[in-house]
């Protein structure tokens, strides 16, 4: 079980560094909130033909829990993408990208406060292990530019993000038994319906770039690749192995995201990406062997 939810996370967290890949690429081609907007446009339209008979017959489900559901759509699918690209034009990646490593802290201190889930010594040495490893890449392997950091209002509004998606990884708890393609389409409708606003203010404003041939490919591999595919493969990864577990993967995006820059972007692949990645993987790898043995009930350990 634990295995398939390796491959699942792991293609997850590959797909969202591949999202900040498509970011970059999106810049003067679309722009932001016009890329939430038509990705939930089309993710939509990608699952109603997939998940229409089957929320019909879960529709008593879907209308007794709506608002659980319009939550976590809203929270996990629009909003941390919103604040997300806001946040980019105040403040730095890496800041970002360390902002974003708090989030398997978060997850682990929701599980204990709400769900008394309880953590041991060993996952929290994980977790530092994958911060340093994020930190490492965040920072291009000289620690010297943490010291040049500056709080703003981009951080600020960042750690609201990381909040959100740390609340809606948590509350996947909750979510109520359906089929995976009402749960989808029902999120993504609520992602769809959450993100208007935010388009037609940017609108407004006389901000906004429709897409070009380029914003085209963002948006539709922002759509199925960091929208419909990733977030079925975190749910049922989450589901497998539980929300601190699966958590602990987020800090694999940044590492993720800077080895695909260097295959698609051109960038140059440096030592202290494959010592980031190496620190990551130990952290994860040391925080899952813990994991398990907590996971595995005291009659099992004993056979």
């Amino acid at each position: 079980m634990h295995r398939s939810a390796y491959l699942l996370l792991l293609l997850t967290t590959l797909l969202w560094g591949g999202n900040s890949v498509a970011g970059k690429l999106a810049v003067d081609h679309v722009s932001p909130m016009m890329l939430v907007f038509l990705r939930w446009v089309l993710a939509v339209a990608i699952l109603l033909p997939i998940g229409w008979r089957t929320i019909q017959q879960d529709w008593p489900v879907v209308r007794r829990h709506w608002l659980i559901l319009a939550a976590l759509g809203a929270s996990g699918f629009t909003l941390f993408n919103v604040i997300f690209y806001t946040a980019l034009n105040y403040t730095t990646a890496i800041n970002v990208s360390i902002e974003q490593a708090a989030m398997p802290i978060l997850i682990m201190t929701a599980n204990f406060i709400f769900f008394r889930l309880r953590v041991n010594w060993a996952q929290i040495a994980g977790v530092v292990l994958t911060i340093a490893g994020v930190i490492l890449t965040a920072c291009h392997g000289d620690p010297r530019r943490l010291l040049t950091l500056e709080l703003n209002f981009g951080d600020a509004i960042m750690l609201v993000a990381v909040v959100l998606y740390s609340g809606y990884s948590v509350g996947l708890r909750l979510k109520p038994a359906m089929r995976w393609q009402s749960l989808m389409l029902a999120m993504s409708i609520a992602a769809l319906v959450t993100s208007l606003p935010f388009v037609l203010w940017e609108v407004a404003a006389g901000k906004a770039i429709v897409p070009d041939a380029r914003g085209w490919t963002v948006i539709v591999y922002t759509a199925i690749g960091a929208s419909v595919v990733s977030q079925i493969t975190y749910i049922r990864g989450n589901e497998l192995i539980g929300a601190n577990r699966a958590g602990l993967f987020i800090n694999l995006v940044p590492i993720f995201g800077t080895l695909l820059s260097v295959l698609i972007v051109g960038e140059t692949f440096q030592l202290y990406q494959a010592l980031a990645l190496v620190l990551v993987l130990g952290g994860i790898g040391l925080a899952e062997h813990s994991g398990r043995k907590m996971a595995v009930p005291p009659r099992a350990k004993a056979r």
